[in-house]
């Protein structure tokens, strides 16, 4: 939203890689739109009103890479110009990522080719760049008159920091296996951000700027957090920070629920909260001047992500999508609770109906869920396909995909498992994969073939498993460790060794998935153990492995070196590569030709 909540910038993915769109609400630009145009061929991944609404930053990563750029335009139509704030020395190119307005400045992780982050600030007017942090593993999360939150930790053992000048705070009590990894720092005395008009001036609707001295420790700042800390579930803290100390309190949780998002508005009137049900999403708005939480919004989608609110807190934007609604931006009037309709063309793609959440029990007595998508009436099942999650903190989530559609109308089941390992289930079941334990997440994806058998949701020998990323690498995984129980496989951007892995992705990816994985160093041997490659000599079922050459996070090594092994031994495989995308498969022609490969190899797989 911009912050006077007369427009909204967002991503339209119609053709081509994703682009960012400034869409008008109010005045005499209303029900128009304008196309950010950027001189860089790549999908814009996030796009970001400044808080005195005259700019507009966008985070692209070109080719579809993983190494992404900053660029800022003002949020004038009629100015073209473009310019990229991220700089580097010359001959070295990192990776930039956007991460909020401090102000009127840009807050920006870079990160270069000692894989060691830097939390900044850059000013959009000539890229002059302050240095907030510098750690590996630091990560920015919010920055705000002088003080800045920055995620320390591993996955899953993050925790936040508050730095002040010199001084740095730690938020929270030590909980070891809790996950601290959002905040938004609030103003001590009044509105949270400094607005102006576009030429500078202040106007009435804004409040005058103060002097702070960034080296300051006096007063106390308070920040607004998501965290598993003292709990099994995430909820809403409010941590004070003082020079004698911290204090924090409970604003907001629910049993057994996940807080997933929340956004706070500048005047801190009002808090937008969208809670995780088993995947599914729930909108509920807390009035923070006297902390009531009213009643949960009905949402117009089965999943919402991607929060966003004006200054005022009088409108509350928000990504919905499902099954039959594609991701659409939806606002809604968070004290009226009426979503407001925008003049535009619909959000398009093939549709499907609602799926059932199912229960499956593992051999070991676990108990975990999954989203099963059935063929329309009048279609026989002919198979069926697991579809995995990333991560491997990922959850499958009864949202849009493209993907699914053509397969039910051919019959083919779709069932989104959430073995252990998955979030939006409490820190112990995150933490139930962890190292050695990932072993019995493997077999969860074949108890998963054994409920979808056992219930009549596929013919014996009919089941395929598909994944993405981290479900890549559990979906060829599940093949060596089960091969008898799989008809086809198919992996897109999935690790296939984890030795291998680890020397060849970005080091700051490597080094935050230790507790998950296991050390490259210590734990080589259990890597071996639980990589896919070395058993690829098990593998029984065809193989389509899918990726996309610009990948730097799962480089497409990963791909190749399974599809050789699979090839010398005499079994079926096919290598499907992509030279202009990278981990996302990004590109709307080729996801396209994605679907068509999918869709052929079931097909293929169970006589269709």
């Amino acid at each position: 939203m911009s912050p006077d909540a007369t427009a909204f910038a967002h991503l339209v993915d119609d053709g081509g890689y994703p682009r960012a769109v400034q869409r008008f609400l109010r005045g005499w630009r209303a029900t128009s739109s304008r196309d950010v145009e950027l001189p860089v061929e790549g999908p814009v991944t996030r796009v970001l009103h400044s808080a005195d609404g005259h700019w507009l930053a966008c985070q692209v990563a070109p080719e579809g890479g993983s190494r992404s750029q900053i660029w800022v335009v003002t949020t004038d139509p009629d100015d073209r110009l473009a310019r990229r704030i991220d700089h580097w020395p010359s001959g070295v190119e990192g990776t930039a990522e956007l991460i909020s307005w401090d102000g009127t400045r840009v807050a920006a992780i870079l990160t270069g080719e000692d894989n060691v982050g830097s939390s900044c600030l850059i000013d959009p007017a000539d890229g002059t760049t302050t240095v907030l942090d510098r750690r590996s593993g630091g990560r920015l999360v919010d920055a705000w008159c002088g003080a800045s939150l920055v995620r320390v930790g591993p996955r899953g053992y993050r925790d936040l920091i508050m730095l002040r000048g010199l001084t740095e705070t730690g938020l929270l009590p030590f909980d070891p296996g809790s996950t601290t990894d959002t905040g938004i720092i609030l103003d001590d005395h009044g509105p949270r951000r400094l607005r102006y008009g576009p030429e500078g001036e202040q106007t009435k609707l804004y409040f005058p700027a103060r002097d702070y001295d960034v080296n300051s420790t006096e007063g106390y700042v308070r920040a607004l957090i998501r965290s598993e800390n003292g709990a099994e579930h995430a909820r809403l803290l409010e941590v004070t920070v003082t020079a004698d100390g911290v204090a924090y309190h409970v604003l907001a949780e629910r049993e057994g629920c996940e807080l997933d998002e929340f956004t706070v508005s500048d005047d801190l009137s009002t808090v937008a909260i969208l809670w995780n049900l088993h995947g599914a999403s729930e909108l509920q708005i807390l009035e923070y001047a006297d902390n009531t939480l009213l009643e949960p919004i009905p949402l117009p989608g089965m999943v919402a992500s991607e929060l966003s609110i004006s200054a005022g807190g009088s409108m509350v934007a928000m990504t919905v999508e499902g099954p039959a609604k594609p991701p659409t931006v939806e606002l809604v009037d968070p004290r009226s609770r009426e979503w407001e309709p925008v003049d535009r063309e619909p959000s398009r793609g093939p549709l499907s109906a609602d799926p059932t959440l199912e229960t499956v029990v593992a051999r070991d007595g676990l108990s975990f869920t999954g989203w099963l998508f059935q063929p329309p009436e009048g279609v026989p099942t002919v198979g069926a396909m697991l579809f995995l999650h990333g991560g491997p903190e990922g959850q499958g989530r009864p949202g849009y995909n493209e993907f699914f559609p053509g397969l039910l109308e051919a019959g083919i089941c779709v069932f989104l498992p959430n073995v252990r390992g998955s979030g939006g289930f409490g820190r112990s079941f995150m933490h139930a994969d962890d190292r050695e334990r990932r072993f019995a997440a493997i077999d969860d994806v074949a108890d998963a073939v054994r409920f979808l058998v056992d219930n009549g949701h596929a013919p014996q020998g009919c089941v395929a498993c598909c994944g993405w990323s981290y479900g890549g690498y559990l979906t060829q995984a599940a093949l060596a460790f089960h091969p008898d129980e799989f008809a086809a496989g198919i992996s897109i951007c999935g690790m296939s060794d984890l030795n291998t892995w680890y020397r060849t992705t970005e080091q700051w990816i490597a080094a935050a998935a230790y507790p998950k994985y296991g050390h490259p160093v210590s734990d080589r041997d259990l890597l071996e153990e639980l990589s896919p490659l070395p058993r690829a000599t098990a593998i029984t079922a065809p193989l389509l492995l899918v990726h996309g050459l610009n990948d730097t996070n799962v480089p497409p090594t990963e791909s190749q070196q399974m599809y050789d092994a699979l090839v010398e031994q005499g079994k079926q495989a096919e290598l499907l590569l992509f030279d202009d995308d990278g981990h996302e498969i990004d590109k709307r022609e080729n996801r396209a030709v994605l679907l068509k490969a999918m869709t052929s190899w079931l097909g293929a797989a169970f006589g269709a």
